[in-house]
């Protein structure tokens, strides 16, 4: 592409953002501008002189914490599908973006509106087939993914680039899993996936019992034992990809299967479940009795 091509779709890009934009402030009919504004002036005035002290001690690395676990309440509102829910949580969310936004607005960083301008133009920029009247009309996800990776290349940017480092483990071994599939480098099916994790479980069980045979100082370094943990979750992320299956949310699902059984473990048991059991074996047995009760009443 020539220079002058390139200027020229830029100005496209850069026309098709102010039309954007226009079209946002056109809804401010039903209060989203409005909203929005209310919403950063209230974590100014709580930020400002005369505001709240605990929010004035606020750093950037404190609302990180926060800011994440908000995005989690509100994947966990998403699951289950309680529109209410959601909406407050979004809502929580919202604030912690909001004050991220003042922090770096008192830094002289950016603000909140050219943060939602960036992201506006960066969406405009990356759906040409939408906003671009030159560009082919994409018919199919499949191919926007396509095409939204060859820009990548055409960028310099590498194919995992934007697999953040701050992701959940399973989640960024799906999404690196997913992100090698688009250029060809991945299994022909669930199939020999099945054998790659069945293989990484073999090699476990060696280190594990290397270990054992080593004794505590092997233990104690848990290098090995931790590698082939990793190998086998990340084979095991890969088959679940295979199978069209999100692995974070099939850990979570299961994570609140266990705490709704061992929650009925709690209930029948009650005080005695903090007290040291006379007969641990007898206890073990009770609870797995109890355990399975649970099973087969969820």
């Amino acid at each position: 592409m020539g220079t002058n091509d390139g200027a020229s779709r830029r100005t496209r890009q850069q026309a098709d953002a102010t039309d954007a934009a226009d079209a946002a402030d056109a809804t401010d009919a039903d209060g989203v501008t409005g909203a929005t504004s209310a919403l950063c002036d209230l974590v100014a005035r709580l930020r400002g002189e005369g505001g709240c002290p605990w929010d004035r001690a606020q750093t950037l690395e404190d609302v990180r914490s926060y800011l994440i676990e908000e995005a989690h309440e509100a994947a966990a509102a998403i699951d289950s599908g309680d529109w209410d829910r959601l909406r407050e949580e979004l809502g929580d969310l919202l604030f912690q973006v909001a004050f991220v936004a003042q922090l770096a607005a008192e830094a002289g960083a950016f603000d909140f509106a050219e943060a939602a301008r960036a992201v506006t133009d960066k969406m405009i920029a990356r759906h040409p087939h939408v906003f671009d009247q030159r560009e082919q009309r994409l018919d199919s996800a499949d191919q926007v993914a396509a095409a939204w990776e060859r820009r990548k290349q055409r960028e310099g940017r590498g194919l995992l680039d934007g697999v953040p480092d701050s992701l959940p483990a399973l989640v960024a071994a799906w999404r690196i899993g997913q992100k090698a599939a688009g250029v060809g480098f991945d299994w022909s099916g669930p199939g020999p996936v099945l054998e790659k994790v069945r293989e990484e479980l073999a090699e476990l069980e060696a280190e594990i019992a290397l270990a054992e045979a080593l004794g505590d100082e092997r233990a104690a370094s848990g290098t090995g034992l931790e590698g082939e943990i990793g190998d086998l979750l990340q084979a095991t992320a890969s088959l679940a990809r295979h199978l069209g299956i999100d692995p974070e949310r099939a850990l979570a699902r299961s994570n609140q299967k266990f705490r709704r059984r061992f929650t009925r473990i709690e209930t029948q048991l009650g005080e005695r479940l903090g007290e040291p059991p006379e007969d641990l074996e007898a206890r073990q047995r009770e609870m797995e009795d109890l355990w399975q009760a649970a099973k087969r009443e969820s």
